[in-house]
């Protein structure tokens, strides 16, 4: 093939994907929609205390900031316009994360949806609450500060699904540099070792950052409900398993699944972070109520099922 039949082809493959991506986007972003809308109705908008009013940084302008709040003297040294941006407003923005490894993308029959697609669901739901309340948010480990506006929640579905093709392993949230006092909320199945989970989350806590970690987990995961000879396919490279019963290795299984949740719920605790868990076959009005809560400060559910 030809160097230009070769490129061509590499922009038709991106040109389908981006369609596939788009043709989600409205369901999606309705989904989402609904679930704010039906969890709004009980809740009033987070407290608003700020820490400060230190200098943060300078970040570019974005749509639906306040002309007043341009910082003219930076703006005439560089090509573009830059907002002065304080402690306290970095502090009250959200960055939020979905994991993208590739356990996340299972579905039992007993679960309503696969993982990711719960996630992305919770996500932007929470997204919407908060923008609402006039909140900056933005995604951890992307490109961009903290924004709000009617275009954020497009743009973060939009690099939802993207991530849900991406092969990479994503099992835990990326390092980035935040400012003290921020919130941080980590949706996933995070199953990985807890003390590799721990360590990524106390590097937050040393900055000064707040956190929740969601779980999500299917049904199947929990109650384990195989019998007879059965195939189990790890999806992270772990290899085959073939179990003549499978009803045998139930007791083991239960112990093991239990232990890993203690385990990450004790490291939560001794960072003050909260420690939820959602079933993918329970409403996602209850999780996201939760999560909305916690941020709120207020002493919501610490189990969201």
């Amino acid at each position: 093939m030809s160097s230009g039949a070769a490129a061509g082809a590499t922009l038709q493959a991106r040109r389908q994907r981006a369609e596939h991506i788009a043709a989600f986007l409205p369901p999606l972003l309705v989904a989402a929609e609904r679930v704010a809308a039906t969890v709004e109705q009980g809740v009033h908008g987070r407290r608003r205390v700020g820490p400060g009013d230190a200098f943060w940084q300078f970040r570019r302008y974005s749509p639906g900031d306040a002309i007043s709040r341009i910082d003219w003297r930076q703006t005439a040294k560089r090509t573009h316009t830059f907002i002065r941006e304080n402690e306290w407003e970095a502090a009250e923005s959200v960055w939020l994360w979905r994991d993208a490894s590739p356990s996340m993308r299972w579905k039992s029959p007993q679960g309503a949806e696969r993982k990711d697609e719960r996630g992305d669901l919770l996500l932007l739901a929470l997204a919407s609450l908060l923008l609402r309340g006039g909140e900056r948010i933005a995604l951890l480990g992307h490109p961009g500060r903290p924004a709000h506006g009617r275009l954020v929640m497009e743009r973060l579905a939009e690099r939802l699904l993207r991530s849900r093709e991406d092969t990479a392993d994503a099992s835990l949230p990326p390092t980035q540099i935040l400012p003290r006092h921020a919130q941080v909320v980590l949706i996933g199945d995070f199953l990985y070792p807890v003390d590799e989970i721990a360590a990524r989350l106390r590097s937050f806590a040393d900055m000064g950052v707040k956190g929740t970690v969601l779980r999500l987990v299917d049904p199947a995961e929990e109650d384990f409900p195989y019998t007879g000879r059965t195939r189990f396919l790890g999806l992270e490279g772990e290899g085959m398993l073939l179990a003549p019963r499978a009803e045998a290795l139930a007791a083991d299984w239960h112990a093991t699944f239990a232990a890993h949740q203690q385990a990450l719920a004790e490291a939560c605790r001794r960072l003050g972070w909260r420690h939820l868990k959602h079933r993918t076959d329970a409403p996602p009005q209850t999780a996201l109520m939760a999560l909305f809560m916690g941020l709120q400060g207020d002493r919501g559910p610490r189990m969201a099922r």
